[in-house]
């Protein structure tokens, strides 16, 4: 029984984040109250006040849990060549994922200007990505396949700015088509990343 009662209380917490998530997307954090994600997720305020304190401790439920999803596509990225898995892992976040989950990021962003605790839970997020980038684009480096002169804070900075650049395009413009300009947009990284690797621009020729 105690064993079903913690998966109980995991499937309820996973039913309010995804409740939590709709109405964050289609009304934004400020416009959405406790009482409108209960009704989303179909239950009454005290038993979601059982899990969640607040708004922010949903959102910071919700980075967790985008948190250990991050934490073990990094891992499988480090396992081959370095573009093929950045590339991949583009396709997931910049093309594939939903709009209602576009949506859901870029409002955490905004929020974080103005809620603290908001930004506390994004930076955290923030640094977590960035050291594991670093990490394994050092990885990369000692493989030969990113150039050792590259200054790799500065760059992940830049893939930062790019990743953010499109997942806001397609928030605030459904009709971006993001897949038709990640070939571009990948080929702009590997020449960031190793500008003395030519072997695509041959391939072309």
């Amino acid at each position: 029984m105690r064993r079903a009662n913690v998966q109980l209380a995991a499937d309820r917490r996973d039913e309010i984040l995804v409740a939590a998530q709709s109405c964050f997307a289609r009304a934004g954090f400020h416009q959405t109250s406790m009482q409108e994600i209960c009704s989303e997720a179909g239950m009454s305020p005290g038993n979601l006040y059982r899990y969640f304190r607040s708004k922010e401790d949903i959102i910071a439920a919700i980075a967790e849990r985008d948190r250990a999803e991050t934490a073990a596509q990094f891992a499988a990225l480090g396992q081959g060549n370095f573009f093929d898995g950045l590339a991949a892992l583009a396709q997931h976040h910049l093309v594939e994922r939903s709009l209602e989950e576009v949506a859901l990021c870029a409002e955490i962003m905004a929020e974080s200007r103005r809620n603290p605790a908001v930004a506390r839970i994004y930076q955290d997020m923030e640094a977590d990505v960035r050291a594991r980038f670093i990490a394994l684009l050092q990885q990369a480096a000692e493989r030969g396949e990113v150039s050792r002169e590259v200054d790799l804070d500065g760059a992940v900075t830049v893939l930062f700015a790019l990743a953010d650049g499109l997942s806001w395009r397609r928030a605030v413009e459904p009709a971006f088509n993001t897949e038709a300009v990640m070939p571009l947009v990948l080929r702009m990284v590997e020449q960031l990343l190793n500008p003395r690797n030519d072997n695509r621009a041959g391939d072309q020729s």
